[in-house]
């Protein structure tokens, strides 16, 4: 029985039917006050898997999609908190409402694709991807039910179901696996592993189901089976060579469609950039791959093919060349706190000798999502002229067993061979989460080569910049001096910081006379990615229309897209941070970032 009837408002929106429903979750479709559409998806939280939960009992992957907004994904709105008398407690979360067929009816309608819509449809999957990936996500539900071609767009391809979006996952997944379906899955997600190329895998699987009409290995399901038993029929199955003898299409997709499937259901793509340009020239794709192939080896300082070495890290180590601090609107506190407190004992190391200044070991960048930590770190590292290595969760995995203790202790051994080095772990949780939190465990050996490494890492030449929006998670060991020696927290951007970006983003466009001041006083709760995200549609509507970005079209826009972080989440963003500093064990550190 649904909780909610029809008629029924929550939050700002009017029930107006249940769409499908599982033992967790139920999906709607509700009009606003105006009569536009949307998709509401409520999770019961009494009933949702522990391991989609995070540590205040709220559904991780809404927190999520609230990060990923892209013309290719479907489009986050809004979340909320509603109480049900038969429930208890519940989440929701809001999205636009999308209309027109799902890739999985319009096979079964028409059976085989064409070969140039195949390929326009996974182009424009993985340009999806592409940004998911970049941002750290992976999809990990990529099938035809969840690939929606968009009636408003002309038939564009959508990700859709964003339920099981995770980061890198290197053991036990955070979100329950009982309703993937196998088929669409590499054979390395049976293990336990989820990221780049398992992603990858399921849109070549896809590939080869537009073309064929039929899923690769031709697997079949008994009804009723288990999801032990229905990975047991694939594994089978995949022990066999995948057939191409009945496809009429040029070699080069078929030489995608048996990388990407693999010989044993492991994909040999890793970069949906990557595979975006081998489709667009399928018969160069050996030319198009072997320059990252060799790119990728000549970073690591190895040979063999992809999946080998798996005790080296695959990082890439930029020159700190650039503009710095120039490039940062605002937060001219913080740079003038960060120039006198780091900058200048790292660059200065005569006086520092002189006045016996020890160099700190590290800082950590903390705050709400979408507010530049990680760019500022990059340009912390231009202000300073060190090399600078960006380092994602997904980098450092592996499928064996110490691989990435192995990953660890090579990417530190790169970094002081090429000292000075800052080395940027991007949302730091993922690498060392606190070993007392449940699911953790298995991270432990990880978490103790972090800090055996980070150990008066500063004496090697190496400074440690770590961004997190939830710091509370990480491990409190790596947070104590002599390892991370500095907490800094980035806040909202204030008027002040909103207005400077808005110029920065505006800079060598075709502009009218535009008043940045009211720009900013009109989007007090917006974050720095929001902003930039304003002006680039404003730009596309100017560019439609080949005409200078005005005012009235800028404010037209602000009003037209809402906030990515509700209220409710920036409030828990101050309370985190007048925790972090309230429990904080070592010497007291002054307050800084924006002037609130």
């Amino acid at each position: 029985m649904a909780i909610l009837s029809n008629d029924q408002r929550i939050g700002n929106y009017e029930v107006k039917r249940l769409i499908k429903e599982n033992n967790y979750c139920e999906t709607y479709k509700v009009e606003d006050e105006k009569g536009e559409a949307f998709f509401l998806k409520l999770f019961v939280l009494k009933n949702t898997p522990e391991k989609m939960l995070n540590a205040e009992n709220r559904v991780t992957s809404i927190e999520i999609m609230s990060k990923l907004r892209h013309k290719n994904i479907a489009t986050y709105v809004e979340q909320g908190m509603y109480q049900s008398d038969d429930v208890g407690d519940c989440q929701y979360v809001v999205t636009n409402y999308f209309s027109g067929e799902l890739l999985a009816d319009k096979l079964m309608r028409e059976g085989c694709l064409k070969v140039e819509e195949s390929v326009r449809i996974v182009k424009e999957v993985l340009e999806g991807l592409k940004f998911m990936h970049e941002h750290h996500f992976f999809h990990n539900d990529i099938t035809p039910r969840n690939i929606m071609l968009s009636a408003r767009t002309g038939g564009t391809a959508e990700l859709i179901d964003l339920s099981h979006v995770s980061k890198y996952v290197g053991g036990s997944p955070s979100f329950d696996t009982s309703d993937l379906d196998e088929r669409y899955q590499s054979n390395t997600t049976f293990a336990g592993m989820y990221n780049n190329a398992t992603d990858l895998f399921s849109v070549v699987a896809i590939f080869y189901t537009m073309l064929t009409n039929r899923v690769p290995w031709d697997i079949t399901f008994p009804e009723g089976a288990t999801r032990k038993e229905r990975i047991k029929i694939v594994k089978e199955a995949r022990k066999n060579p995948l057939s191409l003898d009945d496809l009429t299409i040029e070699e080069g997709y078929k030489h995608i469609l048996m990388k990407g499937l693999g010989i044993n259901g492991v994909c040999k793509y890793a970069d949906a950039e990557l595979l975006i340009d081998i489709l667009q020239n399928p018969d160069k794709n050996n030319e198009l791959e072997q320059p990252r192939h060799e790119e990728r080896h000549q970073r690591s300082g190895t040979g063999g093919t992809y999946g080998e070495q798996e005790t080296q890290a695959d990082v890439e180590i930029q020159k700190g060349k650039g503009r710095g601090f120039e490039d940062i609107a605002g937060m001219n506190q913080l740079k003038q706190l960060l120039t006198r407190k780091v900058i200048f004992i790292l660059k200065d190391k005569e006086k520092a000798a002189k006045y016996k200044l020890l160099p700190p070991n590290g800082m950590l960048f903390y705050g709400p999502p979408g507010c530049g930590k990680s760019f500022f770190a990059e340009k912390f590292a231009e202000e300073t002229g060190f090399n600078f290595i960006l380092v994602k969760s997904s980098d450092l995995g592996s499928i064996y067993v110490h691989g990435a203790q192995g990953k660890i202790a090579d990417l530190f051994k790169k970094a002081e061979a090429n000292a000075p080095t800052i080395i940027c772990f991007d949302e730091f949780d993922a690498f060392v989460p606190n070993r007392s939190n449940r699911g953790a465990e298995h991270q432990a050996g990880e978490v103790n080569e972090f800090l055996s490494q980070l150990n008066n890492c500063a004496q090697r030449g190496i400074f440690v910049i770590a961004t997190s929006n939830r710091p509370d998670m990480i491990d409190p060991a790596v947070l104590r001096t002599g390892r991370i020696d500095k907490m800094v927290y980035i806040p909202m951007p204030d008027g002040e910081a909103r207005r400077e970006m808005f110029k920065l983003h505006l800079s060598g466009r075709p502009c009218e006379d535009i008043d940045a001041e009211k720009l900013a006083a009109m989007t007090d709760g917006y974050i720095a990615s929001d902003i930039a995200y304003i002006v680039n549609d404003a730009a596309m509507g100017a560019a439609f229309s080949d005409v200078p970005i005005s005012q009235q079209l800028l404010e037209e826009t602000i009003e037209s897209i809402r906030p990515s972080i509700s209220k409710e989440v920036i409030r828990s963003y101050e309370i985190l941070h007048q925790k972090m500093e309230d429990t904080e064990n070592r010497n007291q550190r002054p307050k800084i970032g924006f002037i609130q």
